[in-house]
């Protein structure tokens, strides 16, 4: 664990964590290496370490229980942050920024409290699937300084059911 999410952790009164974290597909899938990802920021981990899933379906749901951070204007991201510190970025394809918005739907907000399984954005995949560069959806830890061990699943996921990587603080 970090220094800074040490002292977060005290400051907060925390709990000192036991065993792993879970953290479930926010959409159904397969997975995919991140280093797949054809964005430099995810594939060489610049923004942190995780998994990509090929999407299928039309909900990205919360992959943990916490709080949501951001949601990108054009709703095509969003960040979470667990009880414990952990910190999440999900970010639906490659070159939906551009889109502005367009073939996406906010169903959550900034600062709400959210459990695995609730969703948060609504996608629609056929349209997106002619209007960008890749669909893959990288779900990565944001704060791989405090991160032990991450150990990633692999094969096909339902969002909110399965677990695609599970984390250690």
């Amino acid at each position: 664990m970090g220094f800074l999410s040490r002292i977060r952790r005290l400051i907060s009164g925390q709990p000192t964590l036991t065993g792993g974290i879970e953290i479930f597909a926010p959409v159904s899938g397969d997975l995919v290496e991140i280093e797949q990802v054809p964005d430099v920021v995810f594939a060489e981990k610049i923004v942190g370490d995780g998994l990509a899933i090929n999407p299928t379906g039309k909900l990205i749901l919360a992959p943990i229980d916490g709080t949501i951070g951001k949601i990108f204007e054009t709703n095509h991201a969003f960040s979470i942050e667990s009880a414990q510190g952990l910190e999440l970025f999900v970010h639906f394809g490659v070159g939906t920024v551009e889109l502005r918005g367009n073939g996406f739907k906010r169903l959550a907000e900034e600062g709400q409290q959210v459990k695995v399984g609730d969703p948060i954005l609504e996608f629609d995949l056929e349209y997106l699937t002619d209007q960008v560069e890749s669909l893959l959806t990288p779900v990565v830890l944001a704060n791989m300084e405090d991160v032990q061990y991450l150990v990633k699943a692999q094969g096909q996921v339902i969002a909110g059911k399965d677990v695609i990587f599970t984390v250690e603080l």
